[in-house]
């Protein structure tokens, strides 16, 4: 009875302490809460009742870069209090703190660490992606160091390196000729096991001995110790690591590849590719390890796979107000001055140093560009001016500078704010030919497909012009696809609708390229024409396809004749929309999907996830005749 209730205790304990660490872990890090309760789930059993684990606990972070995952981890197994048993592996090939052979193998570090056999550990195994085992066409890769890492990931138990014990032994019956024909006191050509090998005999053998005493080792003995190893069976000699945690933390390219490459990401709104990235899934990460792994490795990694979104607008901001006390607090302990940072700092330190895809690193290299060397100059240009230990000295900033304050006095700085000086469209005329463009775009899409895009801008810094911003779909239909073309379409529409023929400019080359594109998919892939098979050229005879695709080119410029003309209807029909978009663009630079709605006055209710209604189709199609015929 005392020890059940000992046991209850313990749990209660352990669990206590796990949401301890939780809602530290939150305090620390922004805007992952549902991912650190996540981690904590999964590494729940393995921590409050360890008796019961029999083979390692692996959980896979996935995530882009700079978005915490190794940080996560690390603090972790600092809380939990294993910081003494943590091996932290680069996959790539690059970690250090290991011997030449210890780093050719996980189980190699292991020995080297902290971690002892049989017991809990915790095992990060960074940068795996970077671990492929088949090429882009499935083909074998090459892979030399971390050979191991599948036998642990499978049961934790690790086979002796009988190829390497074999190598010893080669070198000492090499040893042993050599020493037969060696003068008595010819010291060189006697036999002497280095360092590193006596450490694998140490490890494989699991001899007791210290490496001092194995390294002098005569032949006899060793063949001795290896003779015995041999006799007993291999099975009693497998290293057991099966209570492992195992972290397998990586960046899956290949399941963001897809997502906002309309715009390079220093253009892209943290909230709006936060939103999409936290769409993916369990099978995003299989399909994504299927193409750098084998199934059998891809199994071995387990479905517990935690994916990582891209950071929200908060958390950058949370980030960034952290970040300014700091260095405020920092630069005022040493000058004696207190800093006061206007909220136009935080502002332009956002606006240019926060790229989404990049995660948190370009933000905290910012914070130190801008704020490291401004502080200082601003505390440098207040001292020399009078200013005593305990004074106030004020910050803001504008698109280009800092401006200190002190006593109403005022001094700019100059600062790091490239990104808003390439954002900034000053030319009028470039401005308002962007904004029809865009606006045209824009007011179109929200029109066939019942929603706002995700993001108009004509403020960008990645390239001279402006971008819509559009919600994926999962099935394109007919109707989709020309919907689709109208969009792409209707910038130049609207170019030809407000400037004229001899003033539409070259921007919409990019989109008649998108759009022939999709035209061509649609006749020629698809089937959404006349034709049924599908047209395409090639040079390879086993490829089966209609290499005829003369009879599709009149079809598909007829068909993107239509849609422009169709874009041309409905901007006329909409004009007073088109206008008040265009203005919005001009003053503001960008339009949200709730400033869309609000300026144009239509009524965007269609879910994002919304497909044609296929069930009704269905309902319909399953009716009887005559209630079809009513339908």
């Amino acid at each position: 009875m005392n020890d059940s209730l000992e046991l209850r205790a313990q749990l209660a304990q352990r669990n206590q302490q796990l949401q301890t660490i939780a809602s530290q872990l939150k305090t620390e890090l922004f805007g992952i809460d549902a991912l650190i309760d996540r981690v904590i789930d999964s590494v729940r059993a393995w921590y409050v009742l360890p008796g019961l684990v029999s083979r390692p606990v692996v959980v896979c972070l996935w995530g882009l870069t700079g978005t915490g995952k190794t940080q996560l981890v690390r603090r972790l197994a600092q809380l939990l209090g294993f910081y003494d048993r943590f091996v932290e592996v680069q996959m790539d090939g690059f970690s250090n703190g290991a011997s030449w052979y210890g780093a050719q193998n996980i189980s190699g570090m292991l020995a080297q660490s902290g971690v002892r056999e049989g017991e809990p550990g915790i095992l990060v195994l960074d940068e795996f992606q970077r671990f492929r085992t088949i090429d882009s066409k499935r083909n074998d890769v090459r892979v030399e160091r971390y050979q191991d890492v599948w036998a642990l990931l499978s049961d934790g138990r690790l086979p002796p390196a009988l190829s390497l014990l074999g190598d010893i032994e080669s070198s000492i019956a090499e040893a042993a000729f050599d020493a037969e024909r060696a003068d008595a006191d010819d010291v060189k050509r006697r036999f002497k096991l280095r360092s590193w090998e006596a450490q694998e005999l140490q490890r494989n053998l699991k001899l007791d001995e210290p490496l001092m005493e194995i390294m002098s080792w005569t032949p006899e003995q060793i063949q001795l110790r290896l003779r015995d190893f041999r006799d007993s069976g291999a099975q009693q000699w497998d290293t057991d690591y099966s209570r492992l945690l195992v972290f397998v933390c990586g960046n899956l390219d290949e399941m963001y590849e897809d997502l906002a490459t309309s715009v390079d990401d220093c253009d892209s709104d943290a909230d709006t590719f936060h939103a999409v990235t936290a769409k993916l899934s369990v099978i995003d990460v299989k399909q994504a390890l299927n193409r750098r792994f084998k199934p059998e490795q891809v199994a071995r990694l387990g479905n517990e796979h935690v994916i990582y979104p891209s950071l929200p607008r908060r958390a950058y901001e949370q980030l960034i107000a952290q970040g300014c006390a700091r260095y405020a607090a920092e630069t005022g302990a040493r000058c004696g001055l207190h800093f006061e940072l206007d909220a136009s700092v935080r502002e332009q330190i956002y606006a240019n140093a926060v790229f989404p895809a990049q995660g948190t690193r370009p933000l905290f290299s910012s914070l130190h560009a801008i704020l490291g060397a401004g502080l200082a100059k601003a505390a440098l240009w207040a001292l020399e001016r009078g200013a005593a230990p305990g004074d106030g000295v004020g910050l803001t900033a504008d698109g280009s500078r800092l401006v200190a304050h002190w006593r109403g006095q005022s001094h700019a700085i100059a600062a790091p704010f490239e990104i808003s000086r390439l954002r900034q469209r000053n030319n009028a005329d470039f401005r308002a030919l962007l904004a029809v463009h865009e606006a045209g775009h824009g007011l179109v899409h929200a029109l066939l497909f019942g929603r706002a895009p995700t993001e108009i801008k004509i403020h960008v810094a990645s390239f001279e012009g402006g971008y819509n911003a559009y919600t994926s779909r999962k099935v394109w239909s007919r109707q989709n696809l020309r919907d689709n073309l109208c969009t792409s379409l209707a910038g130049r529409a609207a170019e030809l609708m407000v400037f004229g023929a001899d003033m539409a400019s070259s921007g919409a080359e990019g989109d008649l390229r998108k759009a022939t594109e999709t035209a061509a998919r649609m006749l020629r892939h698809l089937g959404h024409g006349e034709r049924i098979g599908r047209c395409d050229v090639s040079a390879d005879s086993e490829e089966h396809l209609v290499t005829d695709v003369e009879a599709t080119n009149a079809p598909i410029e007829a068909l993107l004749q239509a849609e422009h003309e169709r874009a041309t209807r409905l901007l006329d029909a909409h004009r007073d929309a088109l206008l008040a978009l265009v203005d919005e663009l001009m003053a503001q630079g960008q339009v949200t999907p709730a400033r869309f709605a609000a300026v144009t006055g239509l009524a965007l209710d269609r879910p994002e996830d919304a497909l044609d209604p296929y069930a009704r189709q269905l309902a319909a199609f399953r009716a009887p005749a005559p209630e079809r015929r009513r339908a």
